[in-house]
């Protein structure tokens, strides 16, 4: 049953008149478009709008076509100036658009059918061009008919020819413009119409990074930019000239990205190849420390601000490789990892160059072409598994970032799934923590200790106002080697995040730490060198900025306590007590051995360890690679692999450590 213009009136079951006949829709209705009119009528269709951005996809579609030559081998320059008026021209020096007369058109040009006819073009298949960034066959037409002035300069055959045409139609003929015997390419000079634009003006900042991220995106190509002096900004970031030419392809992009920031790893994944069949990969990504970065994908040189098919299966090569790695290395962890885990954070692109493209759409923002995920996923994934072998100091560092990201986000979901703290709700203490009375955070400090019993004395020995203490039980769970889950369900763990009150991993925030600095104060012996390792890897890993931002120190409880006479002195391992016996107390004195912290008196251990003015701390201090060059990232490397080898998983590597350094050892506490 009709719903609008019901033939029979609902109040009275009677017929009702039919309308007026301005409703009829008849023959006469249909409007017929021919040659530009459609892309005049909606350029939305084609070029996605009428803004600014759609203006400068103009200069993208003309941009294109030169480059698409290049890419087939045709050129290797191109030029791109700014005129004052809003003028654009682009040149190349490539075979030319073909000027003979057209097989279907026998009174045009091929040159002028490609300007002012829709789907007219070389790229419909491989013959001419291979791979090109142009499918449609509009781009140019499409850029003619939305100029009033578009003039076409081609030299080919040691000729030079000439056309002018406004809106998508010829207003002159194709006309020969003199010989060029060194000379060859299309040179194309455009303004945008101002019927459909309005006012707007190309922006030199645009079009710079847009001529730029080109000269990346194809290693064998130069493009040449130039502006006239009138249009360039005051804050002069733009030169008036620049060539632009990066052999490195994209790896020079990444580098110049990261300039002098710390990264995961010293060098950038980065490289280039063919598939068995057709279709080339190029790509780089790398992992700065900041974890501030982008991912950016390209088709036969057009960027894909949408991704699509080719950035997917990017995504799953970097994964599906670092997962075959934590395999090969016998990395439980690496299971929990995504694609997410692996590319947040980093610097990527990938440009593909495949046959035939789909795009979805005209401005080609999305690829949706099937085979470019198994060409990226195959090509990436062999030599992301060859780089990680190849560089196993690398390939673990980066594995334990990815993994440590991967532990935050369940961490943060776990979190999320648990009742949240309200922002009013008082700050809870774990029982254990003797407070001290300031409340801030400046001069004050808190002992981390070995037990009740040393707890018991370093409470009784300290300074209430601006000393706390936290006995641990034991030692503390090695979360170098534990799941995120085991760390989320440990007790000691977790009493001693609420006890700092700052958070951890991702969370952590230094100025919510409520101590100025954090000491580990554990007994002077083999099993309290082995807590204080474990403490240190738990900041380590944990809370880097705390030991980053110097809140870390390490107590030197002495071992030996040396008397005779009325003279007490301390040593604080064998080698410092045989000293004092031999210089001080002549060869003979009472020596006593502290089998721990709870075993010595108060006013020793705070004459010894806990007075400010008399003690010795060690502040605790790591490499790191923020804003230092590649040999500060290689240092920190090191010391991520060595704190990986001597308490992560694996046995083997302790093992190696201790046959390498066995011969340094002096002086065993067994």
């Amino acid at each position: 049953m009709a719903r609008n213009g019901d033939l029979f009136d609902r109040s009275g079951g009677g017929k009702r008149a039919a309308g007026p006949k301005d409703n009829s829709y008849t023959a006469q209705d249909i409007e017929v478009l021919e040659g530009l009119e459609p892309v005049r009528k909606r350029p939305g269709m084609y070029i996605g709008g009428t803004d600014e951005r759609a203006m400068h996809h103009l200069v993208a579609e003309i941009l294109d076509n030169s480059m698409d030559e290049a890419v087939a081998g045709h050129a290797d320059t191109i030029w791109l100036e700014m005129l004052p008026g809003n003028y654009v021209l682009i040149r190349d020096n490539g075979r030319g658009m073909p000027v003979d007369p057209h097989p279907k058109f026998k009174n045009k040009s091929a040159l002028e059918v490609i300007l002012t006819t829709l789907h007219a073009g070389g790229k419909f298949n491989s013959k001419v061009y291979a791979t090109s960034g142009g499918l449609h066959g509009v781009g140019a037409s499409v850029v003619n008919a939305l100029s009033d002035d578009l003039v076409v300069e081609v030299a080919r055959d040691r000729q030079a020819w000439t056309q002018s045409f406004s809106r998508g139609l010829p207003v002159s003929k194709l006309k020969p413009a003199g010989p060029a015997p060194n000379r060859r390419g299309t040179t194309v000079t455009f303004h945008p119409d101002p019927e459909i634009f309005g006012k707007q003006l190309f922006v030199p900042e645009r079009l710079y990074r847009m001529v730029r991220s080109k000269a990346y995106l194809f290693r064998g190509v130069e493009i040449r930019w130039k502006c006239d002096k009138s249009l360039l900004p005051k804050s002069g970031d733009i030169p008036e000239e620049e060539t632009f030419h990066f052999p490195g392809g994209l790896k020079d992009y990444v580098t110049s990205e990261i300039g002098q920031r710390g990264t995961v790893v010293p060098q950038p994944f980065a490289g280039e190849a063919k598939g068995d069949g057709s279709g080339k990969v190029e790509w780089a990504v790398w992992w700065p420390n900041d974890e501030e970065g982008f991912v950016r994908s390209y088709c036969n040189t057009v960027p894909t601000s949408e991704g699509g098919t080719h950035e997917s299966g990017f995504r799953s090569a970097l994964v599906r490789g670092l997962k075959r790695y934590a395999e090969l290395t016998g990395n439980r962890k690496g299971s929990i990892i995504t694609a997410d885990d692996v590319i947040e954070g980093s610097l990527a692109l990938v440009s593909v160059f495949i046959e035939q493209p789909q795009f979805q759409g005209q401005t080609k923002e999305k690829l949706v072409s099937v085979e470019a995920t198994k060409i990226v996923e195959t090509i990436v994934g062999d030599n992301f598994e060859h780089w990680l072998i190849g560089d196993k100091e690398a390939g673990n560092v980066l594995l334990e970032h990815v993994v440590a990201k991967a532990e935050e986000r369940l961490r943060r979901r776990q979190d999320r799934e648990q009742q949240r703290k309200t922002a009013t709700r008082k700050l809870r203490l774990p029982g254990k923590l003797a407070d001290c009375s300031s409340s801030a955070s400046i001069g004050t400090e808190i002992f981390l200790v070995e037990g009740d019993s040393a707890g018991g004395s370093a409470k009784a020995a300290r300074n209430r106002e601006t000393q706390a203490i936290l006995p641990l039980r034991g030692k503390i769970l090695n979360v170098a080697s534990a799941s995120s889950e085991k760390m989320r369900e440990n007790q000691e763990i977790q009493d001693l995040i609420q006890a700092l009150g700052c958070g951890a991993g991702a969370n952590y925030n230094d100025d919510r730490l409520r101590y100025e600095r954090v000491i580990i104060m554990t007994d002077a012996d083999v099993d309290g060198a082995h807590i204080a390792s474990l403490l240190m890897t738990f900041f380590y890993r944990e809370m880097p900025k705390l030991i980053e931002n110097g809140h870390l120190f390490l107590a030197q409880p002495p071992l030996y306590r040396i008397s005779k006479g009325g003279r007490t002195e301390y040593a604080q391992d064998d080698a410092q007590k045989d000293e004092l016996v031999r210089t001080v107390f002549n060869g003979k004195a009472d020596i006593t051995r502290f089998k721990g912290l709870g075993e010595m008196q108060s006013v020793h251990l705070r004459e010894t360890t806990m007075d400010p003015s008399k003690r010795v701390l060690l502040k605790v201090d790591v490499p790191t690679a923020a804003g230092s060059g590649p040999d500060d990232r290689r240092e920190e490397m090191r010391t991520r692999t060595l704190v990986e080898d001597l308490m992560g998983r694996k046995p083997e590597k302790r093992y190696a450590f201790i046959q390498e350094n066995a011969r340094l050892a002096r002086d065993l506490d067994v």
